[in-house]
């Protein structure tokens, strides 16, 4: 990779996208082989907001890669409930780890953060900015079942608000990729989300219907609305539960379609689609391993 940081998806090129997914493949054919590659290395967390699936997946791939992980713990038990600012936070955690995980609240907290730290650091979602380590997993996920090149993708869902969209979208423009967004008129993707894309010649279509494009997706990539993210209730329940597939939604879908989601769903996803052959929202959440196993190896064994 070109950068010692991974801020956002703007700064990986295919090459770099490729480097982690063919990393990721050989991680997954053969895990054992990775086992103590970076043994007697820290990987420090910092989240600052909630989190599962990325704090769970980043802590096991650190030690499935021979290394260890310390964690700052929830904001209401650290420093920062003190006063202690985010720089600080960092530049303390840094004496204590080979590398840094870093999410927050806040759009652009990472950019700040990478400007005083030396180890390696991640953005694990920075508000409704970016999360391009989900999208690396994604674009795994989409590689195994869909392809990269010659695709259809829709995504649908909470495009404003939606990191992993902006992040996914624009990773897609180093590909072969006509992507469709389908949302309500207030949840469109930012302005600047949409300029960065037509800039980088990506082929876009924005929808309020699903039914307008859904029989010639290969790829429908479905998002919750982020409730916390709205300044008011209001607006939120004016948008919440919109936009729900179930069995009978995909009638007029490729046989071949392929469903993901970023995870956690609320209503967005009708269990009964779950057993199906279409969904690999799952899956996805599982390649979070062997993704985070290649991006943390290739970032720990970079030459500084």
């Amino acid at each position: 990779m070109r950068q010692d940081h991974l801020i956002s998806a703007s700064h990986l090129s295919r090459e770099d996208i490729e480097a982690v997914l063919d990393r990721a493949a050989d991680i997954d054919a053969d895990p054992a082989a990775f086992r103590q590659r970076h043994a007697g290395k820290v990987l420090g967390l910092c989240f600052f907001e909630p989190s599962t699936r990325t704090r769970m997946s980043f802590d096991s791939a650190m030690k499935r890669l021979g290394g260890q992980t310390v964690d700052m713990g929830p904001v209401e038990s650290s420093s920062v409930k003190k006063g202690e600012t985010l720089a600080d936070t960092v530049r303390v955690v840094e004496g204590y780890a080979d590398a840094l995980v870093l999410r927050h609240p806040s759009e652009g907290a990472a950019t700040m953060a990478a400007e005083f730290v030396d180890v390696p650091l991640v953005n694990a979602g920075d508000g409704a900015g970016q999360h391009p380590s989900q999208t690396l997993l994604d674009l795994y996920t989409i590689r195994e079942n869909a392809g990269l090149d010659d695709l259809t993708i829709g995504i649908m869902g909470d495009l404003k608000y939606g990191r992993t969209v902006h992040s996914l979208a624009e990773a897609l423009t180093n590909f072969d990729a006509s992507q469709h967004f389908i949302s309500p008129e207030s949840l469109r993707l930012p302005r600047n989300v949409r300029y960065d894309l037509h800039a980088s010649g990506a082929q876009v279509r924005e929808h309020t219907e699903l039914d307008e494009v859904l029989p010639e997706l290969d790829v429908l990539y479905v998002t919750r609305i982020q409730r916390e993210r709205f300044p008011d209730e209001n607006e939120y329940r004016k948008v919440a539960g919109q936009y729900q597939i179930d069995s009978e939604t995909l009638d007029a879908a490729s046989d071949d379609l392929t469903i993901m989601h970023p995870l956690p769903r609320v209503d967005e996803i009708s269990p009964d689609i779950d057993d199906t052959d279409h969904a690999t929202y799952f899956e996805q959440a599982h390649n979070g391993i062997p993704v985070r196993m290649a991006l943390l190896d290739i970032l720990l064994s970079q030459d500084r």
